[in-house]
């Protein structure tokens, strides 16, 4: 399908989904539009949303539950100078669109910053229509739920548990979902473009318990991206459930981490959401605009060491956190945010970027219609080096190995992170000795990013499991890195 067909198809499913049903037409969201420019603002959007979503659990080999939702609806958006305004309604008509566009408006003639829900120099509204097109396909329009009936859904978890099971007696517990989201949305904005996509997302989890000699530990795996279900083929489930099971036996022989300031090895693909956190949200252009990430005012200068190249690119085919198009109809590109050490720019949705005077990036996004715009990441990850992993690792006289994290946090303002790692390894004199449990790594991600030593050869993006979040607002987004040797990292550890 070319862009200018999927456009085209796009358009006609928001039509179909958000408009017709409701009896509303395009010379409505005119309308309101024209309800909102009746006050002086620069900039006025409406963002329509159709959500259906669907997921299923499994448990002590029963699937035990099943979800199923629809969820619709407006917002109202506008801004004037540094001030948004915002309203939003889960009634789609006519009467609940003007309402809305006239809470907007009167919170924007008295100058607030507000959010509120309804039962440049000044740019003037533009009563024609510009179709915005992707520059690509990057993944089919369709309901990726549709092509699966419930009980082969049910048949697929019960299979995962079957296929866990058989790989280890000491396998006591398989854990597993299935979930999948059909997302339409339609943008109409002030400057008259006009935007649709149809954005299928599609995840599968499976986590397994082990024990042996009274001793429990727990391994997961899965992945997903913008598919439909019938990519969980089952070639892919066997790979799910025995990595699971591989890790959590892994686990099962893992000492005491030990602790200190040390040199850390990261593996590729996950690993990258240290990328993410402790870098990627001090590149987002909100926290840059008002001063409050470590990367403020820095562009141009170096912020990481030599190798280091860090993208967030939103046009990946079939990724998680790809998009055709951002949430205020921008298209989605490769932005390179750190070039061989230095800072080249920052990720910027439509506000940010004017008030910056800087170009828009395509990282404006939004949990739902119920929330605002504002620049997030979509997939962020570091470019290959020339090293091959295992020489990184045989580099290590005494270090961690960490092939896998769990959870983490980070302090935009400082830098400041702890990430917790679920595989790692003890390596000494440049061979892996033993897998180690219980390990933090601590440290501050600019500073980080300048004890970068070792770049690997084998960049890799996860596997299609990334959530973010920011400010109550989760997103899909992907990561990725190739393994990356950096000095003095604080280890913690309990040996």
């Amino acid at each position: 399908m070319t862009p200018a067909d999927l456009a085209i198809s796009a358009l006609g499913s928001a039509h179909a989904l958000l408009l017709e049903p409701h009896g509303l037409t395009e010379a409505d969201l005119h309308r309101a539009l024209a309800e909102i420019h009746a006050h002086r603002v620069d900039y006025a959007d409406l963002y329509f949303q159709y959500t259906m979503a669907e997921s299923w659990s499994l448990d002590e080999g029963i699937v035990k539950s099943g979800s199923f939702s629809i969820d619709q609806g407006v917002g109202v958006r506008a801004i004037s100078g540094e001030k948004t305004a915002f309203a939003y309604s889960d009634t789609l008509s006519a009467a609940a669109l003007l309402e809305a566009a006239h809470t907007t408006r009167s919170i924007a003639a008295r100058g607030q910053q507000a959010r509120a829900r309804v039962g440049q120099a000044h740019q003037k509204l533009v009563d024609r229509r510009q179709l915005a097109q992707p520059k690509q396909a990057l993944y089919m329009g369709q309901d990726p739920l549709s092509v699966m009936p419930a009980q082969d859904k049910v048949a697929l978890l019960m299979e995962i548990e079957r296929i866990a099971r058989a790989q280890d007696p000491r396998v006591t517990q398989v854990m597993a979902s299935l979930a999948g989201e059909f997302d339409v949305v339609l943008v109409m904005r002030s400057d008259g473009l006009l935007a649709a996509d149809v954005r299928p997302l599609v995840r599968l989890s499976v986590s397994v318990i082990v024990e042996s000699n009274g001793r429990r530990e727990q391994g997961s795996s899965g992945g997903g991206g913008r598919h439909d279900l019938r990519v969980f083929t089952p070639d892919r489930l066997q790979d799910y459930a025995c990595e699971a099971v591989r890790q959590a036996l892994v686990n099962l022989e893992a000492r005491s981490a030990p602790a200190g300031v040390l040199p850390v090895v990261l593996g590729p693909g996950w690993p990258g959401v240290l990328l993410h956190e402790a870098v990627g949200h001090g590149l987002e252009g909100d926290f840059n605009r008002k001063g409050s990430s470590a990367f403020s005012g820095r562009v141009g200068q170096r912020v990481a060491a030599k190798g280091v190249t860090v993208i967030d690119d939103g046009s990946l085919p079939d990724r998680r956190g790809s998009l055709h198009m951002d949430d205020e109809g921008n298209p989605t590109a490769r932005n390179v945010l750190i070039e061989d050490g230095v800072l080249c720019g920052y990720l910027q949705d439509g506000l940010n970027a004017r008030l910056m005077g800087v170009p828009v990036t395509g990282n404006g996004r939004r949990e739902s219609y119920a929330h605002l715009t504002m620049p997030r990441m979509t997939n962020t990850f570091m470019l290959a080096g020339d090293r091959h992993p295992d020489e990184i690792v045989a580099s290590l006289d005494r270090g961690l190995y960490a092939v896998n994290f769990g959870g983490g946090q980070v302090d935009i303002t400082s830098g400041k992170f702890v990430f917790s790692a679920s595989e790692a390894y003890w390596v000494e004199g440049g061979k892996i000795q033993y897998p180690v449990k219980g390990a933090t790594i601590i440290g501050n991600g600019p500073d980080a990013l300048t004890r970068v030593t070792m770049i690997g050869n084998d960049l890799a993006l996860d596997p299609g499991i990334g959530t973010c979040g920011k400010e109550g607002q989760s997103l899909p987004v992907g990561v990725g890195q190739p393994t990356l040797r950096i000095e003095g990292l604080t280890v913690g550890g309990t040996a």
